[in-house]
C-alpha cells in the first residue's frame, strides 16, 4: 500500500486583475458607500473580479492548472463597472457592470470547460461579474447612489493565490494568461 504524505494545499482562483489605477478608481467608491452601509472596506490592493473559484488544491497541481488555463483563448475586451449593488444574503456591497461583455461570458465558459476537461473541481454557480468593495454591510433593497464608472481594457486573466495573514486576506498573482487583440486594436497584425 502506497502512503502519500499530506501535501500542502493552497487556495487559488482565476481572476481579472485590474491595474493599480483601476483599483484606485474602484476604491474611490468605498468611502461614500461605506458611509451609507457601514461595514468593512476591502483593501484597495485586493480589489479584483473573480472568474472561477477553485479553492484548495495541492501545490503539485499548479502546473496542470496553468496548462489548462493556457488552452483558453479569447479576445481582449473593455469591462466597465457602472453601478453599486448590495447582496443581502452575504452583506456585501459590490461594483457591477450594467451589462457583461459577451467576451467575458465566453472567457468564463471556456475556462470552466478547460478546467473540467482536466479534472479540476470548481464552484459551479451562475457567473455574475462583480468587485467586492465592502463586507459586513447593512442596506435595504433601495438602490445605491450613482458612482463614476470605472472601465478597463482587459487583455489577460490571472491565476491568483489567496492567503490569510492575521485574519486579513491577501492575494498573490501566480501567473497571467494573455487574451488576443480585438479586430479594432491597432496592435492587431491579424484577426485570429
Amino acid at each position: 500500500m502506497n502512503h502519500r504524505p499530506n501535501l500542502p494545499l493552497i487556495k487559488v482562483f482565476f481572476s481579472l486583475w485590474p491595474s493599480a489605477r483601476e483599483r484606485r478608481d474602484l476604491a474611490a467608491w468605498q468611502k461614500p458607500l461605506q458611509s451609507l452601509c457601514g461595514g468593512r472596506a476591502m483593501r484597495g490592493e485586493t480589489l479584483h473580479n473573480t472568474l472561477v473559484f477553485i479553492g484548495n488544491i495541492a501545490q503539485s497541481r499548479l502546473e496542470p492548472l496553468q496548462l489548462a488555463a493556457q488552452e483558453v483563448s479569447g479576445k481582449g475586451f473593455e469591462l466597465c463597472f457602472e453601478i453599486a449593488r448590495y447582496w443581502g444574503h452575504n452583506h456585501i456591497v459590490y461594483a457591477a457592470p450594467v451589462h457583461a461583455p459577451r467576451q467575458l461570458t465566453k472567457l468564463v465558459l471556456a475556462l470552466e470547460q478547460s478546467l473540467a476537461c482536466h479534472g479540476f473541481k470548481f464552484d459551479l454557480r451562475e457567473y455574475r461579474p462583480h468587485v467586492t468593495l465592502i463586507r459586513n454591510a447593512l442596506w435595504t433593497d433601495a438602490g445605491l447612489p450613482a458612482m463614476q464608472p470605472v472601465c478597463w481594457r482587459v487583455m489577460d486573466f490571472a491565476l491568483v493565490q489567496s492567503m490569510s495573514h492575521e485574519g486579513a486576506a491577501g492575494y498573490r498573482v501566480l501567473a497571467r494568461f494573455p487574451l488576443g487583440p480585438t479586430a479594432g486594436d491597432p496592435q492587431n497584425g491579424s484577426d485570429r
